[in-house]
């Protein structure tokens, strides 16, 4: 479990890795491709896999060399030892209880925990390792919410409140009619924004929290949002009282004070219910006003 630079949590937490849904832009492919790799014990150095899916219980080794000259070549734990391909590190699942301090943890953001192509006892794991150490918060991230459906009928979601279910969109695809049935909390990731989004067009409901964040690096058809695909997002937002958080991203787009709510300062303080009349602060539930902890309005 590591410390990020990701602004709306404290930490990254991978038990799985790698990815098969091909995006152009992914950031996580590149860094694996990277740093991938694992040495066997004859010295052979395996660069990735081989297009499957892998379940590791200890860790695995790669060579690298050190910072000093005087370290010279030593060997250090892989952290993608089959490179993109879908790998389960299981021994991982301890990490999060060696933080005592609560912390918000974006879960496999080195992976699509919920991809079709991920077996359903790793997810269970992984869930199962939240649930006994719930001083955290647990934020989670897919394109492919239809997972978080099956995963509720199976009785395998979890309903606390430190558990959000996100999914991402880059466009105006119909996002909420996956997560209508859920029952659990969830927001959406609008990163890279690609083109208009319609918070209002869907089928479901309105999300509890929505990040906004541009593409970054240097990829030739990087695509650079309009400021009026973001005044729309954010409008939408303030209507239904979603809370909104822009990344660092935004700031050559969005002229003024960047948005930064998180969805748990928008909490009732008498009954903790987080629905809100629209157009108002009123919870929906007892009726209470209370000021909002956001930036920005």
């Amino acid at each position: 479990m590591n410390k990020t630079k990701i602004e709306w949590c404290d930490s990254t937490w991978n038990p799985v890795t790698g990815c098969r849904h091909g995006c152009p832009y992914c950031y996580a492919r590149s860094v694996a491709g990277r740093f991938g790799g694992r040495w066997d014990d004859s010295s052979y150095r395996s660069k990735g896999g081989d297009g499957g899916i892998h379940t590791i219980d200890d860790p695995l080794m790669r060579h690298t060399t050190g910072k000093n000259r005087d370290i010279g070549v030593h060997s250090v734990v892989a952290p993608f030892p089959f490179g993109f391909d879908p790998t389960f590190h299981r021994y991982r699942l301890e990490q999060p209880s060696k933080k005592a301090k609560g912390q918000t943890i974006f879960v496999c953001s080195m992976a699509d925990l919920f991809g079709a192509w991920v077996p359903t006892r790793w997810i269970v794991e992984v869930l199962d390792t939240c649930r006994k150490v719930p001083q955290h918060r647990y934020l989670f991230l897919t394109k492919n919410p239809k997972r978080y459906i099956e995963l509720e009928h199976m009785a395998l979601l979890p309903h606390e409140d430190n558990f959000w279910f996100g999914s991402t969109v880059t466009n105006g695809e119909d996002y909420a009619a996956w997560m209508k049935d859920i029952g659990c909390h969830w927001f959406l990731s609008i990163e890279p924004l690609l083109g208009p989004v319609d918070l209002t067009a869907g089928s479901g409901p309105m999300p509890e929290w929505v990040i906004i964040g541009a593409e970054t690096g240097n990829r030739k058809e990087k695509v650079r949002p309009e400021y009026e695909w973001v005044q729309s997002i954010v409008s939408d937002c303030v209507t239904f009282n979603v809370p909104v958080f822009m990344k660092d991203s935004m700031k050559t787009i969005w002229p003024s004070k960047l948005f930064r709510e998180f969805p748990w300062d928008y909490a009732c303080p008498v009954c903790h219910n987080m629905e809100h009349l629209p157009g108002s602060k009123f919870c929906m539930v007892c009726g209470t006003a209370f000021p909002l902890k956001g930036d920005g309005r």
